[in-house]
């Protein structure tokens, strides 16, 4: 059987527009390298405009936070808030990462493991999120919340030593990773397919509960909206974020495009929660949201 491009991170790093992508291991994969800002001793601030999304984007999270709080009444307050502390974490390592702070390599290399790990946990715990509203466990339990935050911390665990060890090599399993064409299989779904399969399962269940069981149609706004948003970032960073480098000579990439429209995303993905527990809508089983 021939060989297989599932797993490959080569292209993914390549196409970046960054000699530190969010990917722990080695730099530069031939593409265009971010300079962004000079600074003293011939460092460089690679991407100032994501850094200051990034404060934003944990700005505006701790305000949703708050707001939630003060829903005290709504179907899974306390897990959308553990969803959002989840977006802060990741957004802390992105103004590292995709950011571009200047650090020593082995700091970034940490910082990359424990983004990878956010980025997959909070995806978990946004799926989780979807399954809320069925009231299968009551929300704002114990139970529900446990469940939710050991799944959460044991697949964040693993993904960041999987992380870790590929970048900083404390054993030889995932050496072989480091090489042309970065081929790491563990990693690679961990990272690239579970938080997409998660993200789709979550939009799948939100829009059955919407249209099905509540009977409404205008939540839906918001959802498809944050879709759109969270699709038009990964495009940014995926596809046209080298163009962006290319074209800029270094300049801007797509990781800018892709912190603000996943803030964007981020953002719908909590006003439709409020949309949907904020009038007195029948459930299965219970009396409607009190």
């Amino acid at each position: 059987m021939g060989k297989t491009a599932y797993g490959n991170f080569h292209d993914f790093c390549r196409d970046s527009g960054s000699i530190n992508p969010t990917i722990p291991g080695g730099s530069g994969y031939g593409g265009c390298n971010l300079v962004g800002i000079s600074l003293s001793h011939g460092r460089h601030l690679a991407n100032l405009g994501s850094v200051l999304l990034c404060g934003i984007a944990i700005a505006m999270s701790l305000f949703l936070i708050w707001r939630s709080q003060v829903k005290k009444a709504a179907v899974g307050r306390r897990e959308i808030q553990l969803f959002l502390l989840g977006y802060i974490v990741v957004e802390i390592c992105e103004i590292f990462t995709v950011g571009g702070f200047p650090l020593h390599d082995d700091v970034r290399r940490g910082f990359s493991a424990v983004h990878i790990a956010a980025v997959t946990a909070t995806s978990w715990i946004l799926m989780l999120n979807g399954i809320v509203g069925y009231q299968v466990i009551e929300d704002g339990t114990p139970m529900s919340l446990g469940l939710m935050l050991l799944s959460s911390f044991l697949l964040f665990i693993g993904t960041g030593y999987i992380a870790l060890d590929t970048g900083f090599s404390w054993t030889t399993f995932w050496e072989s990773s480091l090489q042309d064409p970065n081929q790491n299989y563990a990693l690679y779904t961990l990272y690239q397919l579970v938080p997409l399969i998660c993200i789709v399962v979550f939009f799948l269940l939100e829009t059955y509960l919407v249209l099905r069981i509540l009977g409404e149609r205008r939540p839906m706004i918001y959802l498809i909206g944050a879709a759109l948003l969270f699709a038009i970032g990964q495009i940014f960073q995926y596809v046209i974020s080298v163009h962006l480098c290319n074209s800029s000579n270094g300049k801007i990439n797509g990781g800018l495009f892709e912190t603000l429209f996943t803030l964007g995303a981020i953002a719908m993905v909590w006003v439709f929660w409020s949309s949907i527990t904020e009038d007195d809508w029948p459930m299965p089983g219970s009396g409607g949201y009190t």
